[in-house]
């Protein structure tokens, strides 16, 4: 999750006014409470006009319309492949472009779409980027089915825009990051066309229960599942169960965990995500 999704918490915003208040000194003088009483009132109301224009800017409004254009990190050299990447939730496809390029083989273009903004459940209604809302932390508990398969179609579409481009699509790889990941490997199996792979960073298998009867296709193309080990958010269990779901029906699943690592990405990863990459994509 991107420091964007912490700046419009309830929560943050009240522990900044906890710690505001303080730092105000005891006063002494009824004159000094109102001077007191004003300065903090002025801090608080400027805070909050802030938060909204800052909310206007970046979180958008309606959650149809919001979705900008993807952040596309060309090919270098004749373009062979495709990387749909898929960012965590409060986050942009911003966020992941730039590690991207600094992986890039010269034959495969990356493409990195942003998530429409909407309310976010698990958040407090929060509205952020996030390709479905995420109702629970709990391994089995409700999940956003309508969003899920919304996103899917979503991302359906870019698969097909690159076909229209030249690209078959298993020259096509689907990737992510967290939420994205979920997404990434969900699409994958509900695409009937062959695909070129799925690269899941610190993610799970979205409506778990539903496989293998859901999958249409794309249960043996490499799967590339990455998570931290100490990753607090997506624990490194649910990673494990996951992986242990999916060789149940995708027989090339493979599995690596990294030491210390938390919710994030590190180099190591990054690393292996490229030869990934490059084992499964023709350089001409």
């Amino acid at each position: 999750m991107s420091a964007s999704s912490w700046a419009f918490s309830p929560y943050y915003t009240s522990r900044v006014i906890f710690i505001i208040s303080l730092n105000v000194e005891k006063p002494r003088k009824v004159t000094d409470v109102y001077r007191l009483l004003l300065t903090a009132t002025t801090v608080f109301v400027g805070a909050i006009c802030i938060l909204a224009l800052v909310s206007l800017l970046f979180m958008g409004g309606s959650s149809t319309k919001n979705m900008s254009s993807p952040v596309v990190v060309s090919a270098t050299a004749k373009q062979t492949a495709t990387v749909i990447f898929l960012h965590g939730l409060g986050d942009t496809g911003h966020g992941w472009a730039a590690s991207l390029a600094g992986i890039r083989l010269p034959h495969v273009k990356y493409i990195c779409p942003t998530a429409p903004t909407i309310a976010v459940t698990l958040n407090a209604g929060v509205r952020m980027p996030s390709w479905f809302d995420l109702l629970t932390l709990e391994a089995d508990g409700p999940e956003d089915e309508e969003g899920i398969k919304k996103a899917t179609s979503t991302v359906h579409q870019l698969i097909e825009a690159e076909e229209k481009n030249g690209i078959p699509s298993n020259q096509i790889f689907l990737g992510g990051f967290s939420q994205g990941g979920a997404l990434a490997l969900y699409s994958a199996f509900r695409y009937q066309k062959p695909l070129a792979g799925v690269i899941a960073l610190s993610c799970w298998l979205p409506m778990h229960s539903k496989f293998p009867n859901n999958a249409l296709g794309n249960t043996d193309i490499p799967i590339l599942q990455c998570h931290g080990d100490m990753d607090p958010l997506v624990p490194h269990k649910w990673g494990i169960l996951t992986h242990e779901k999916l060789k149940s029906f995708a027989a090339r699943a493979e599995f690596k965990s990294y030491h210390g690592m938390m919710h994030s990405s590190c180099d190591e990863e990054m690393q292996d995500v490229k030869t990934f990459i490059q084992k499964y994509t023709p350089s001409s």
